[in-house]
This record gives structure tokens, sequence and C-alpha cells, in this order.
């Protein structure tokens, strides 16, 4: 892989965290890499370790937490703030990452980590296939 195809795919990379919530397919992501579709998956796994969709989803799912923990919204209401439009897909993908359902995540307390900068939050709550990344002390 070239140095040039890694700026590409930073700046994919980059829309999908800036851009989470809005509808995002592979081809729109492959075009602002410039690559076809099917290189820039293949290209996008080898060299983040995750797919393109993976990668989004890990971003809304994060993005959810924070929504949740909050607790001004309803799990409904945080589903379609970060771009998912499918209630069940959002909670089956919250639970398979989280290891628990969005609304037992919004209902328990968050305390714990009010104190905490959320630029350090972030990095200890990242959604992690079935687990939490790792624990808040």
């Amino acid at each position: 892989m070239t140095p040039e195809d890694l700026v590409r795919l930073r700046r994919a990379r980059d829309r999908m965290d800036r851009e989470y919530a809005e509808p995002l397919d592979v081809s729109a992501l492959a075009r602002t890499a410039l690559m076809s579709p099917g290189h820039f998956q293949r290209s996008f796994r080898a060299a983040f370790g995750e797919t393109p969709y993976g990668y989004l989803m890990t971003r809304r799912i994060e993005r959810a937490k924070a929504l949740l923990r909050r607790g001004d919204l309803t799990v409904t209401e945080v589903c379609l703030a970060v771009g998912c439009t499918s209630l069940g897909s959002f909670s089956s993908r919250f639970t398979e990452l989280v290891g628990e359902t969005p609304s037992a995540y919004r209902a328990r307390t968050h305390e714990q980590g009010a104190a905490i900068p959320a630029c350090v939050a972030k990095r200890y709550t990242r959604p992690v296939r079935g687990r939490e990344a790792k624990p808040l002390a």
C-alpha cells in the first residue's frame, strides 16, 4: 500500500468520523478515497483492521453511548440521532459492541465517569465487540 493510498484512506475515515450521522455507503466512501468500492474495502481493512462498515458503526455506537449517558433522549431518538434507521439493528449492534442493551446502558448510573475529561473517557469507553474497552478504574 502506498503512502498516497493511506492518505486517501484516512480522508475517508475522517469523513466517517465527521459525518457518522449521515447516510454513508461504501460507494460514497470509496469515491472519497478515489478507489473502487472493492479495492477501498480491502485496503481499509488492511490499513485499519476492520471493515469500513464496522468502523462507522463503532463511531455511531460511541456517540450513542454519550447521548444515552446524558439521559434526556429515548433510545429511539438516540438511534436516529447517530444515523441508524433501524432500531432493531441499532440495538443488536449496540448490544454486540457494548455487552448490554441500549436501554440497560441508559438506565444505569454513569456518575463514576462524570469527573473524567471527555477525551480520556472516550479512550476507555470505546466500544469493542462484546465488552467495554477498559473499565474506568
